[in-house]
């Protein structure tokens, strides 16, 4: 009998106990997709500089790209076969977004030759794990960085933009494609017209433009620039597409491109852009250009 009333108690004293453990567990809140992002981009670079391919291999997507500061693109392949070299410091300052099933990671780091570098890392969620989709390094104006003399200004003349004002060398596959290519298109037509009231519909609060040699751009930077063109009647040209991507996930999507000046005014580049969909519309949330050395 005393046997049977021990074993009852211990019984009901294990089943308290994981009771009371099975409630902590519940209320202890599931991590964010931002924690899991960070988790993610942090790994990879942990394993590009041990040299693990096997664990990179399964945080590239099929599709992953990397441009590093000089313009160059690496594919998944090359990256793969040359992880060390192209890996890395540890990131002191990550900031993660999520738009959509898209997210990125921005912060500052030193590339393998040493340089200070601003980083987007464009992530995806596919099949219910977050994989790497592009990484773009640029080194951006630093205080010691000449400034370029401007140019003088330019009348306004009539500049017939094909591309990408009225075609772009890109087949879409969806709507949700097609919307973005035509809010591209608005806010380039909108910069040749001066106009920033429309260009401003396109683009989200949170933009920044981060340019080889040049100090990033926010919003309203971008606007006043706009309004000054205007003013002073300037010529504006933009970069035509030659070749370009696009992954549209949800809410979010990454646009891959590269493009160069009809008139030459300064080197082809490399554009990695993130877009986010509000109120039914979809806006530029960061453009990140890197220059083709």
């Amino acid at each position: 009998m005393r046997s049977a009333l021990r074993r009852w108690w211990l019984g009901v004293l294990v089943g308290g106990v994981l009771i009371a453990i099975l409630a902590e567990l519940k209320a202890q809140p599931a991590p964010t997709e931002e924690a899991a992002v960070l988790a993610a981009d942090q790994a990879l670079g942990a394993a590009m500089r041990g040299g693990e391919t096997s664990v990179a291999r399964k945080l590239f997507s099929l599709q992953f790209t990397y441009v590093d500061a000089d313009g160059k693109v690496h594919e998944r392949k090359d990256c793969l076969s040359e992880l060390k070299n192209l890996a890395a410091s540890p990131v002191a300052d990550p900031a993660v977004k999520i738009y959509g099933r898209i997210g990125m990671v921005t912060g500052h780091r030193k590339s393998t030759d040493g340089r200070d570098v601003f980083f987007l890392d464009i992530w995806a969620k596919q099949k219910r794990a977050w994989r790497a989709l592009a990484s773009q390094d640029v080194v951006l104006a630093t205080g010691d960085t000449p400034r370029p003399t401007p140019a003088p200004a330019a009348a306004a003349t009539p500049y017939d933009c094909k591309n990408p004002c009225q075609s772009i060398p890109y087949r879409v596959r969806s709507p949700a494609e097609q919307d973005i290519v035509n809010s591209f298109q608005a806010i380039e037509k909108a910069a040749i017209a001066h106009n920033a009231e429309e260009w401003g519909k396109h683009v989200a609060d949170e933009f920044v433009l981060y340019g080889s040699a040049r100090a990033p751009i926010p919003r309203v930077g971008r606007i006043a620039t706009i309004n000054r063109q205007k003013d002073n009647n300037t010529a504006v040209t933009v970069g035509e597409v030659e070749a370009m991507r696009l992954s549209a996930y949800d809410d979010g999507a990454a646009m891959i491109a590269s493009h160069v000046m009809p008139d030459n005014s300064r080197p082809p580049y490399r554009a990695a852009r993130v877009w986010v969909k509000r109120n039914g519309q979809w806006q530029m949330a960061i453009s990140v250009q890197t220059d083709v050395k």
